[in-house]
């Protein structure tokens, strides 16, 4: 199974950025499974039902979020109503939509478990504890899973990067939108990846505009994020190859300008 998975789509540009690249993608590349991290794909903050569908329809198969999920109130519903899109596992019980999902898909089940940080964070329960629990119990049904760990701190995501070394298919950070160099299959045989990256304008600070960015670290002012829209579009992400025990074959990361 070929998979590709995206960091932070950032606005209009992360989608149209991603519609232009899947277009070739799904002819070269030809991927079995597409995710993305979709917390900041309604005006950079949050996700909407129209967006959720915009993105749907170029053939991605689920969203994964971050601390942002609830910043439209669309979300919860969304939450509600559909399958594809999942928020942080560790956030507290009984909030609306599920910390992971399995999808079926070519005759093979993908679990995606979607988890927080607490460092330079607001606090939350223990993304070790949470996800560790999980895993037994998805399984039962598949070896293959993917970790989406939206998290500030690097040395967070490699401790639970190789807290889970062997346990899983992949560990992939999303949250900085800055990809990093790290990619690598970890000593028991998971694929780890600090940042992801984003899908969003190169020309810009983490997919903002860099006026109001660097307006709010001169003042200190509060800030109301615009995204950036123009310009060339930079698609961060990372492509695997799997079987269906969930081992890797072949990986290589994602990191093109159009």
């Amino acid at each position: 199974m070929k998979i590709l998975y995206f960091g932070d789509l950032i606005g209009k540009a992360g989608v149209r950025g991603l519609s232009l690249y899947l277009k070739k993608q799904m002819v070269e590349r030809k991927p079995d499974f597409i995710f993305v991290n979709g917390e900041n794909l309604a005006g950079g903050k949050g996700i909407t039902k129209e967006v959720f569908n915009e993105v749907k329809d170029l053939g991605v198969d689920g969203f994964s979020t971050g601390n942002h999920v609830f910043d439209k109130r669309e979300a919860i519903s969304l939450l509600r109503e559909t399958g594809e899109v999942i928020r942080p596992l560790n956030y507290p019980v009984g909030i609306p939509g599920k910390g992971y999902q399995i999808f079926k898909k070519n005759n093979l089940k993908v679990a995606v478990i979607n988890l927080c940080g607490r460092v330079f964070m607001k606090p939350l329960d223990c993304p070790f504890k949470r996800v560790e629990s999980a895993i037994k119990t998805i399984k039962e049904e598949t070896d293959i899973i993917l970790v989406d760990f939206h998290a500030e701190a690097t040395a967070e995501k490699q401790a639970l990067g190789h807290f889970l070394d062997g346990q899983v298919t992949g560990v992939f950070g999303t949250h900085t939108h800055t990809q990093t160099n790290d990619l690598q299959l970890l000593k028991k045989g998971t694929l780890y990846l600090t940042d992801l990256g984003m899908v969003g304008a190169n020309d810009s600070i983490l997919g903002s505009k860099k006026d109001t960015i660097i307006n709010h670290f001169l003042t200190g002012m509060p800030f109301r994020v615009e995204v950036e829209v123009s310009g060339p579009i930079r698609i961060n992400g990372v492509e695997l190859d799997i079987d269906a025990d969930g081992s890797v074959n072949s990986f290589q990361l994602i990191n093109e300008l159009i």
